[in-house]
């Protein structure tokens, strides 16, 4: 007997349009982008917390220090939030905007600066710890009817698809026993998506040869709400404004793993002393340090992003360098164009798990999501062990597009997620408040 006859003589919990496996940002973002429509949405996610739940975990956990786990989020991400109504918890939570980024070639000396006001915005974008973010997502989540959450549940088996004339889905097993039947499979669970290894969906990989660690510092000086970024031959070395009395900061250090060993080993004095050297004492010297976490940085990317009936969004489609903080940028965009074409195949009447509808989906992130990819692959050879002549060019490289006022404007535009094919959760709220 096939897994599919057995799946389809045990009998069923449930049955849903989408199941989206993951809880995470992207997961719920699609969720909460597919709410309030004719659409029955079940989010599967080993976490147990509702929303009052999660929200009251976060305020008590905001007294006692910054989550280390932060996000530069665009103001394409911030317009997809402020859409899904996640916004207003974030700001009572805790946000910051930042007005301004300085990036420097710490092997020569090349600067160039970025504005808000240069681009006509208010702000850039907001550093926001995750867990806001998922507080702010999963109170909007809790406001729709046609959503279920399926907490403490991992995924254990998928089907492969079936078909009754044009309509199609797949069954899912979760750990505890129960299952599902899916019109559409969404994949949300990550950079080890259990969901994608299940159906077969084919990953490329490449091992960046780099460590990241993470921390939360307090400066001597002020942030001056700018984003900082360093780069050398041994990593980029990023500072990131956070929201409290102006002092506090999150890094994130990319460099070898034998450096990365080293650091982690060193006490807080000697690692202030070594990442203000880094930085080159830009803020003054680093007065606090909060524990540090390190973690391998690998580039993924899925030949496909959807199946007959699945789709893959966010890290369990790509993996990104974090040099631009671009990662979780790409994934809300995932997300809002995937339920974009979640509901124009509802109006339509049109089977949700059709592949040529997906192809849309996949049209529209992919080719995106690759440019991105090949950029951070090309900063991350540029600035590595290269021979003098390419620290010339770079030099003179970051020197031209710093006095090339349309070039420089262009980058700055996509780095705020304001050019390309957006989705309309990114693009309405651009259009009315005047930020597009």
């Amino acid at each position: 007997m096939s897994e599919n006859q057995i799946a389809a003589a045990m009998p069923l919990d449930r049955e849903v349009d989408v199941a989206i496996v993951g809880g995470g940002m992207v997961g719920q973002a699609l969720a909460c982008g597919l709410g309030s429509s004719a659409l029955s949405v079940a989010v599967i996610d080993p976490l147990q917390t509702d929303a009052a739940q999660r929200l009251a975990k976060v305020k008590s956990e905001a007294k006692q220090g910054f989550d280390p786990r932060v996000s530069a989020l665009s103001l394409a991400s911030e317009q997809i939030l402020r859409s899904l109504d996640a916004w207003p918890t974030m700001e009572l939570l805790r946000v910051e905007p930042y007005q301004r980024m300085r990036v420097w070639d710490g092997e020569g000396t090349a600067e160039i600066s970025f504005s808000a006001a240069e681009q006509h915005q208010s702000h850039l974008g907001h550093l926001v710890e995750n867990r806001v973010t998922l507080a702010g997502l999963q109170q909007s989540l809790e406001q729709h009817d046609n959503i279920e959450w399926l907490g403490g549940r991992t995924i254990a088996t998928l089907s492969e698809p079936e078909a009754d004339g044009l309509d199609s889905w797949r069954i899912l097993s979760l750990d505890d026993g129960s299952r599902l039947k899916a019109r559409l499979v969404v994949a949300a669970d990550g950079a080890r998506s259990a969901t994608r290894h299940l159906a077969g969906m084919p990953l490329s990989e490449w091992d960046y040869q780099h460590h990241a660690i993470v921390t939360t510092i307090t400066t001597e000086q002020p942030h001056q709400q700018t984003a900082w970024q360093r780069f050398t031959e041994d990593g980029p070395l990023a500072l990131l404004p956070l929201a409290g009395d102006g002092h506090q900061l999150s890094i994130v250090w990319s460099t070898s793993p034998n450096h990365a060993d080293a650091l982690m080993a060193m006490d807080d004095a000697a690692f202030s002393e070594a990442l203000g050297q880094a930085f080159e004492f830009r803020l003054g010297r680093i007065t606090e340090v909060d524990p540090r976490f390190k973690f391998p940085l690998t580039q993924r990317h899925a030949k496909d992003y959807v199946a007959p009936s699945l789709a893959l969004v966010g890290d369990a489609a790509h993996t990104i360098h974090p040099l631009a903080g671009q990662g979780v940028n790409l994934g809300l965009l995932d997300a809002a164009t995937l339920a974009e074409e979640l509901l124009a195949s509802s109006e339509l009447g049109l089977p949700l798990g059709e592949l040529q509808r997906l192809r849309r989906y996949q049209r529209r992130r992919q080719g995106e999501n690759l440019q991105m990819m090949a950029t951070m692959a090309a900063f991350r050879h540029l600035y590595g062990e290269v021979p003098p002549v390419v620290h010339w060019l770079r030099n003179v490289g970051m020197k031209q597009v710093a006095a090339t006022g349309p070039l420089k404007r262009l980058l700055v535009r996509h780095a705020l997620g304001l050019e390309g094919d957006l989705p309309q959760l990114a693009r309405r709220p651009l259009d009315q408040t005047g930020l597009g």
